[in-house]
Order: structure tokens, then sequence, then C-alpha cells
């Protein structure tokens, strides 16, 4: 029996060891009939990122099936690589990074361990404790605006940080979306293109009914420079696939409800993110807008709860105004000063 643990985490660098054992290298993985299944599971790997960000889980219970399962990891980066879509690589770098960290719920703690210091995680297990060197806790949190995952609030002694499992993984999973993001795309060399031409296609058109299925449609135009510099930042990085905090979520979609926009209009911007669910935004969306419950909707944070939240990005000469204490007085006056001009 070989390769248990690196098919179920193949990016663990003994999975290539394995495959190579077993005479599993590139020109085999994209030409070799022996490797049809492999390559099936590669395009699978992407298709379940792009619709359901996440890898969908496959138990394998014979030698033969781990070796495709990790021969698929790959394969699904070539793919991925061969397209250099942003969209793409960044909802596959979190699909796979969820797809580890729910694996490791059911690991015991050594083999979690051993994930850590696989990712390059300073970390060590005492007394049944799982405690992480708080520079990497830092490295991997920042991107997490949660008060619960402050430094300030973690217990911490001699430079480590005690973590519960949950939270442990949790980290990992940023640890695993970031190398990913790192690595891809790979110089793959411009033949490649010409060998998995067909997976492409596949991909390219899966990839392009999840783009399209969301595509913007406002009603009217929602000119940039009409925004305050905290929501135009929030609504970028929406677009741009960035993933952005609760707050950051909750402040733009109260603030483009509150000036008119739509559910369907609302969910296209969300759409790009690389955590995007369809489900789970609806519900969030409809909660905010008060769709959820017959509500008219919580009102959009003021200016104050938005810098105690992080997200006030580069305030300009309008903000500086003393009267400025709310998003929405920015987004009056930006487009009352245009219809004036315009009359």
């Amino acid at each position: 029996m070989i390769g248990m643990l690196e098919s179920r985490y193949p990016f663990l660098r003994s999975s290539m060891e394995i495959a190579s054992q077993n005479g599993a290298d590139i020109d085999a993985l994209l030409t070799s009939p022996s490797f049809e299944d492999a390559r099936k599971r590669g395009v699978e790997r992407l298709e379940s990122a792009l619709r359901g960000s996440e890898v969908n889980y496959v138990a394998h219970s014979t030698d033969y099936d781990r070796i495709m399962e990790i021969m698929s990891y790959p394969y699904a980066r070539i793919l991925a690589s061969c397209l250099n879509d942003r969209y793409l690589t960044n909802r596959y770098a979190l699909a796979e990074a969820v797809h580890m960290n729910r694996l490791l719920s059911g690991e015991p703690q050594g083999v979690v361990l051993q994930i850590a210091h696989e990712l390059e995680v300073k970390s060590v297990l005492e007394n049944e404790k799982l405690k992480m060197h708080f520079s990497d806790f830092l490295r991997f949190t920042t991107r997490i605006k949660s008060s619960e995952w402050k430094l300030v609030n973690q217990e911490i002694y001699q430079g480590y940080v005690y973590l519960t499992r949950e939270k442990f993984a949790r980290v990992l999973q940023n640890a695993l979306h970031d190398r990913i993001l790192s690595e891809l795309p790979l110089p793959v060399p411009p033949e490649f293109n010409g060998i998995v031409n067909r997976d492409l296609e596949t991909v390219r058109n899966i990839m392009m009914d999840c783009k399209n299925k969301y595509e913007m449609k406002y009603t009217g135009e929602l000119k940039p420079e009409d925004l305050p510099p905290c929501i135009r930042t929030l609504l970028a990085n929406a677009q741009n696939g960035v993933n952005l905090a609760h707050s950051g979520r909750f402040a733009l979609v109260s603030f483009l409800h509150a000036i008119g926009l739509d559910l369907e209009q609302i969910l296209a911007l969300f759409s790009q993110s690389p955590d995007f669910d369809e489900s789970k935004s609806i519900y969030q969306i409809k909660h905010i807008t008060g769709d959820l419950n017959g509500t008219e909707g919580y009102t959009p944070p003021e200016c104050s709860t938005m810098k105690t939240h992080g997200i006030c990005f580069d305030p300009d000469n309008l903000c500086a105004n003393e009267r400025m204490n709310h998003p929405l007085n920015y987004f009056r006056i930006k487009t009352k000063s245009y219809q004036k001009k315009d009359e």
C-alpha cells in the first residue's frame, strides 16, 4: 500500500518521489494512456474549484487510484498555468487549501504537524497541544480581521502561540493558499498548450460559464470617481479576486444597496472573489439588505467604524472635511456636484 498520505496531500515533496518511483513523469502524464484517469481527475480539480470553491474529496482504496490522485495535482497546475487567468488561479489556490483544511480535521496531530513543517510553518507539539511561532502566525493571519485572531488575544509562551486544532488548520490553509499562488503560473513550454488543448478548452469553457453567469449589468452608470476611496478600494478588490474581510463585505454590500443596486448586481461583484459561494453569498447579501426578513436592512457603517475595522483606505481631500463622517455623504456630494455641472 503506497502513497496514502501523499494522495490526500499531493503537494507534499514525497508525493513526487512516489510518482517518480512508479514511472510517472511529465511526458507520461501528458501523453500516456496509462495516466488518462489522472488527467480527468486534474480537470475535475479545477472544475470543482470553479463551481464550488473547494476541490471535491475522493476516497482511494487501491495503489492505482492513489497514484492517479497524486498525478492529478501537477496536471491541474499545468492546465492552470497554460490558461494563466487570475480568476482561475485564485479560486484554484483557495480550493486546494480549503480541501486540505477539511482533511486535517480528521488527522492525528502528528500528521497536522508534518503538514505544517512541509509548508515551512514553524510549529511544535507539546503535551498534545499544537503551537506555532508568533512570526508565522502573524504572517498568515494578517488577512483575517476578526478580533479573535489578533495576536494580543492569543495565549503565547516563549514566542509560540497555542492554537486549537481548528485554528491551527485555518492558518495552514492560508499558508498553502499563499504557496500555490506564489508558484503559479508555472513556466510551461509553449508546446504543452497543443498537447493538452482539449482539456484546456474544457476548463476554459467552465471558467467562462462561471464568469458570464455573474456578468455585471448595472442599470445606471456607477462612476468610480463618485465613490468614496474606501468603497472604491473594496469594490476593486472584489472585482480583482481579492478576499474581503467580513467587515469589508458588510460595508460594500450595505453601501451598494443604499445607492440602489439590487441583489443580482451586488452578487455579480462578489462572483469574482476566489472564495465565492453562490448560496452563501445570496444569504449574506439578503441578510444585510433586509430581503431575508422583510426589513429595510442595515445602514452602511460610518467613517469612524470603517477606521476601527481598518477598511478606511486612502482618504482624499473631501474625506478630510470635518463634516465628512459617512461614505454616503461623500457619494451624495459627488453625485450632486456632477448633476449641477450637467444642468
